[in-house]
């Protein structure tokens, strides 16, 4: 694989900075908590003091639903990682981790080995940021990858991988900015690790209606869309992070299964709109509802009946 997760940390801190958004909202009305966020945020005190309704209003006036959308794909990974350390997965991979938070902020089991995988730029920038306690947990294994003459698996493993192990694969927000030569690469290693043990991969992308259809990849009704899709890329590439690969479903499904994955869910924010936002009375009308991201939850084929 030629190519690396994150060139730089634009989308990691553009991520980051919506969950602590969220996290500036009262206890029983946000989606997610995640108080390290603001390590990664430029401004995080302007925005602890502008509070959460200011903030989201802000998010609104640029792209509205944006916002949720992100945080609705990270409470699918949340509630996908707990449930499945709850059920005998031994370990947890974060591909092109950037600056997640779930190693720290997840009710997890310690027994969970967990593998952040990056650059080391990225991951020495993080630990720069993490209170020194958070940053030497013994569960957690930085995997530094240089993508240009380095194999994923074999750093895996030359770091304690186990392939005799449950293990969760995460590939979050990541796919529209690699080509897809570097996707298909990534999915072969994981396929790999998978031989010998049951797994559950998620991953995310970008439909590729976003660039034919674009209202198709929007609420009934959305204002602008067209104009909103190219924000949303032109505010990318600007960031240094250009969206680059697009798939439809039937090319999701096909790349999965060659590698002997089968799609469990193929979800959009449109399906946990009401679930997430509803349950804390803030579920958004279809005007606002981003469609252009899926989220798909993909499992090894041997292990259909067990999850």
């Amino acid at each position: 694989m030629a190519q690396s997760f994150f060139a730089k940390d634009g989308t990691a801190q553009g991520v980051a900075k919506q969950r602590y958004i969220e996290s500036l909202a009262k206890s029983g009305q946000r989606v997610i908590n995640d108080p390290y966020s603001k390590n990664f945020v430029i401004g995080s005190g302007l925005m602890r003091l502008m509070g959460h309704g200011l903030n989201a209003w802000l998010s609104k006036k640029i792209a509205p639903g944006f916002h949720e959308h992100i945080i609705s794909r990270t409470r699918l990974i949340d509630d996908l990682v707990e449930e499945s350390s709850i059920n005998g997965f031994e370990q947890y991979v974060i591909l092109g981790a950037g600056y997640d938070s779930r190693a720290h902020r997840l009710k997890l089991p310690d027994s969970l080995k967990i593998f952040e995988v990056d650059q080391k730029e990225v991951q020495d920038k993080k630990l720069s940021k993490l209170p020194i306690e958070l940053s030497h947990k013994k569960n957690i294994t930085y995997v530094s990858v240089n993508f240009t003459n380095q194999l994923l698996h074999e750093q895996l493993l030359l770091s304690g991988f186990d392939k005799k192990k449950k293990t969760i694969f995460t590939l979050e927000g990541v796919s529209q900015y690699v080509t897809k030569n570097a996707l298909i690469s990534t999915i072969e290693a994981i396929a790999s690790l998978s031989e010998d043990a049951r797994s559950i991969f998620f991953i995310s992308y970008v439909n590729e209606l976003l660039n034919k259809d674009p209202s198709a990849c929007f609420g009934e009704g959305y204002v602008n869309a067209s104009q909103k899709a190219e924000l949303i890329k032109k505010l990318s590439a600007k960031a240094g992070e250009p969206w680059i690969s697009f798939y439809s479903n039937q090319d999701m499904e096909k790349l999965l299964s060659t590698n002997s994955f089968l799609i469990k869910e193929n979800l959009t924010f449109e399906d946990l709109n009401s679930s997430y936002f509803g349950s804390v009375g803030r579920d958004l009308p279809q005007d606002q509802i981003f469609k252009l991201e899926h989220f798909v939850i993909a499992e090894s084929q041997d292990m259909q009946s067990e999850y």
